[in-house]
């Protein structure tokens, strides 16, 4: 790229190296733009005869295309590009959303030059309209190797980022005490309203049920039978593990366990199941308090119809002290 002071009527198709400013000191144009026949009348009428500009070498991509580019590549689902001033793409949520993000794909690519990619927390919640991610290039321009290169990496291992919609299936709950299964709604129902609040769900189907295996495990049923798209167990007890009452309900209606223990606290008595695709979740001690817990973090992946792994589980280690 080089950079030369131009009389204004070759300034066409070239990027004004710094910002340019009116006599009052009100910005007019900005560094990094590509100036247009439109913007040379302006100029004119400004008085002005040269300017400071730059002009892309063949090897280069100007800083708007390269973003752009990337934007359009490195995503999927309920999203809008947004072109923002400064060689800068925003990624927009159109629909509330739930955000995930490959972390090693992320990495890689702000390993290269030229282009760098900010994103929100992985399994985070994303209202329609909120800004998810955002591109931005080196001032001016990308050499056009480093964006190919970054394009051919997203296209062999992409998306980075996930904007998957929240889907309108209810929330199950099953309130389960050994001696009185009204004590667990009791206690926890409250909590679990303001929880599923935070996430926009004002209601959610609940059942109350002696904590037995055959109870718990007619409980799950019935909620599977309505169409409930994510069944979580509240129970008064601490497990211990999934031979217990929980574990062996959900092992008995053949939702075998995906994972149990989660490096999250509180909540790393996590007890995780699948019932064909719809996930049900134990998690003992987390519906006492509306602190954040091990549910916090799964029901918004859970709630986008997104299968949680026992690897993505596992990898919550980091971060996940969330109470001192």
């Amino acid at each position: 790229m080089r950079a030369q002071t131009v009389d204004i009527q070759e300034c066409t198709g070239r990027i004004l190296s710094t910002a340019i400013f009116r006599s009052g000191g009100k910005k007019l144009m900005a560094k990094g733009h590509m100036l247009r026949p439109e913007d040379i009348r302006v100029l004119q009428l400004e008085g002005m005869q040269q300017i400071w500009v730059a002009e892309l070498d063949e090897n280069e991509i100007h800083e708007d295309q390269a973003v752009c580019g990337i934007a359009a590549e490195m995503a999927c689902g309920s999203y809008e590009v947004q072109i923002a001033p400064g060689g800068r793409a925003n990624l927009i949520a159109t629909e509330n959303s739930c955000v995930l993000v490959d972390e090693d794909l992320l990495r890689q690519m702000n390993c290269t030059s030229g282009l760098v990619i900010a994103t929100t927390m992985n399994f985070s919640i994303a209202t329609a309209g909120l800004r998810i991610a955002t591109v931005k290039s080196a001032p001016f321009a990308v050499s056009k190797s480093d964006f190919d290169g970054s394009i051919n990496m997203l296209r062999e291992r992409g998306p980075i980022l996930q904007s998957r919609p929240i889907q309108p299936a209810p929330i199950g709950v099953v309130y389960c005490d050994p001696a009185n299964g009204d004590r667990a709604r009791t206690m926890f129902e409250p909590i679990i309203r303001q929880k599923l609040e935070k996430f926009g769900v004002y209601s959610h189907i609940g059942i109350t049920v002696l904590e037995t295996d055959e109870h718990v495990s007619r409980a799950i049923q019935y909620l599977l039978r309505s169409k409930a798209g994510v069944i979580l167990i509240a129970s008064t007890t601490a497990p211990a593990g999934p031979e217990d009452a929980v574990g062996r309900a959900m092992t008995k209606i053949g939702c075998p366990i995906e994972r149990y223990l989660a490096p999250v606290e509180p909540g790393h008595l996590l007890l995780l199941g699948y019932k064909d695709d719809i996930p049900v979740v134990s998690a003992p001690g987390c519906f006492r308090s509306l602190k954040q817990n091990v549910v916090d973090l799964l029901l918004p992946p859970m709630m986008s119809a997104y299968r949680i792994s026992r690897w993505e589980v596992a990898c919550m280690g980091h971060g996940g002290l969330l109470a001192q």
